[in-house]
């Protein structure tokens, strides 16, 4: 039978396992705590290699770092469960995944909100985070350690353009694009104009391929790690999210270590966050030559009108009923 977690059960789960003594939920190896983090990215995804290079050496005098790729650990999606169970020390989250429990965090969710990676670090930074960072580690018991620049999302559809050219949402009325499986994600997918379905990462790529799926949604970066070109035709740059993910740890975990070890750990965490964004940056600058000589067609439709839908769309939504006071206002203001 499959249990259906609601934010009350992992709430009383996060308090539950708090009131545990540290050494019974943190593995030990070599006298070291093991931080073990599943995640549902692969070990050449940029985050991956990022927190493999960075991350881990950085931590290594005081704790063995133990990533789990593929979902190997965890489904995608029940990683923040069972941080909250006491069951795992460190995921790689989304803002769409927070929003489950927290709504407030649906903002960073919807369409146009942050303008670039380096409008996301002044997010995650200023002031206007602290009163959300601090709800997800009261009532979660998970801290948000750093901001990792996933990339701007683009529609990759198995179409030719001659069979499908997209310039505004209303071109995509009954597309089916595969988007994750929390709300916050579906209508995303309905605000640009589609017909979203669920499908897990893992999924997409037999999807596109049997048609199951018209397209889906990622950074290039991402689009050329899992060979989605291959069964893919075109992909329209509608730029639609600035996509993040954060690296998250146990509360608890984390209180577990020194002053000095938790500065180190932050430090580690943010520097491989950094070496992953500028390798993104990097990276999604030269796949537009790659994936053309792959056959795919580029373009850009119309921004404005993408952008005027899916806003409009949002801030007439519940979700946007869920956004603290003045917050996007002050959004903005860190982009100018």
């Amino acid at each position: 039978m499959k249990t259906k977690f609601t934010r009350r059960s992992v709430l009383a789960m996060s308090a539950a396992a708090a009131a545990l003594p540290l050494m019974s939920r943190v593995a030990f190896a070599a006298d070291k705590p093991v931080l073990r983090l599943s995640t549902p990215a692969s070990d050449t995804d940029q985050r991956s290699v990022a927190l493999m290079e960075k991350f881990a050496p950085s931590i290594a005098d005081f704790a063995t770092f133990e990533p789990h790729w593929n979902a190997t650990l965890f489904k995608q999606g029940t990683e923040l469960e069972a941080i909250a169970r006491g069951n795992l020390e460190m995921a790689i989250t989304s803002a769409q995944e927070l929003a489950v429990f927290l709504p407030e965090f649906s903002i960073f969710s919807a369409g146009y909100v942050h303008k670039d990676a380096a409008h996301q670090v002044k997010v995650f930074n200023d002031p206007l985070m602290d009163p959300l960072k601090q709800k997800v580690e009261d009532e979660l018991g998970v801290k948000l350690l750093t901001v990792m620049y996933l990339g701007r999302r683009q529609l990759n559809l198995r179409e030719s353009k001659d069979e499908l050219t997209v310039m505004t949402p209303a071109d995509l009325k009954g597309v089916t694009l595969r988007m994750p499986g929390t709300d916050a994600w579906q209508f995303l997918g309905r605000a640009l104009g589609a017909n979203p379905v669920p499908m897990a990462f893992t999924e997409i790529y037999t999807g596109l391929q049997t048609g199951a799926i018209d397209g889906q949604d990622n950074p290039l970066p991402t689009v050329v790690d899992a060979k989605f070109y291959e069964v893919t035709k075109q992909i329209c740059m509608t730029s639609h999210l600035v996509d993040l993910n954060y690296l998250a740890i146990s509360k608890k975990t984390f209180d577990g270590f020194s002053a000095e070890q938790q500065a180190a750990l932050q430090k580690a965490a943010d520097d491989a966050a950094e070496f992953g964004r500028q390798n993104q940056l990097k990276k999604e600058d030269e796949l537009v030559a790659f994936l053309k000589e792959k056959g795919l067609e580029i373009y850009e439709p119309d921004i404005a009108a993408f952008r005027d839908h899916v806003q409009k769309m949002f801030l007439e939504s519940e979700f946007a009923a869920a956004w603290p006071a003045g917050m996007l206002d002050k959004i903005n203001a860190l982009a100018a």
